[in-house]
């Protein structure tokens, strides 16, 4: 597969738009009320365990570029981005982006929402608002972006998702590359069925996933 191209049309039909949408706002509408016991009970725990706001808000890449702000309940001490730059030297991830498997800033709390994917479920707003999707590429930082290599950039033709290819194929065990073609393979491919299949291969990774920290 080229991925040297960098073509940033939507080259999908009205039908797939249609009913990925419809989804979208029907799961994630039910998701947010089937699911706010567990979110109003975790966020309740990330203060009892740790001092600061128990979701938080932050710039992220969306299609075409647009930012907007992701939802994310915390997982790590407050003021962890100013600690980042102390812990660069142990990053783990090939590229712009920065993972650490026994990262210092990562709370008690935090190491099991994390493994267990519910930091990332108030995104479930960001797909109702319709700025990102239950599938699609995992939303960047915008200075990762600013890094992509030219080719990279073709993962922005479609909204950022909740679930990926990388997602269900062991997240921070893949090299940066690696990541970024999962994500292209993504948007060449995707259809209906595509994005069934990684709904329920998350299913599996909700409980617990040892390549997530």
């Amino acid at each position: 597969m080229d991925y040297e191209q960098n073509d940033l049309s939507d080259d999908k039909g009205t039908i797939y738009k249609v009913v990925k949408r419809f989804a979208d706002i029907v799961l994630s509408l039910f998701g947010l009320i089937f699911l706010s016991p567990l979110l109003l009970i975790t966020a309740i725990v990330i203060r009892i365990d740790s001092p600061g706001r128990a979701v938080y808000s932050q710039y992220r890449v969306g299609k075409h570029g647009k930012k907007f702000k992701i939802y994310k309940l915390r997982s790590m001490v407050n003021g962890a981005e100013k600690m980042k730059d102390k812990l660069l030297k142990e990053n783990e991830m090939s590229g712009p982006m920065f993972k650490m498997k026994d990262d210092p800033r990562v709370t008690r709390v935090g190491k099991f929402i994390r493994k267990t994917s519910i930091d990332e479920l108030p995104q479930l707003i960001n797909v109702l608002k319709g700025e990102m999707s239950l599938v699609g590429p995992r939303p960047s930082l915008p200075h990762e972006v600013e890094k992509f290599e030219p080719w990279m950039k073709e993962r922005l033709n479609v909204k950022p998702g909740l679930t990926c290819y990388w997602q269900v194929s062991g997240r921070n065990d893949i090299d940066f590359e690696d990541w970024m073609k999962l994500d292209i393979k993504y948007v060449r491919e995707r259809s209906v069925l595509v994005d069934i299949k990684l709904i329920f291969k998350t299913f599996f990774v909700l409980f617990g996933d040892k390549h997530a920290y």
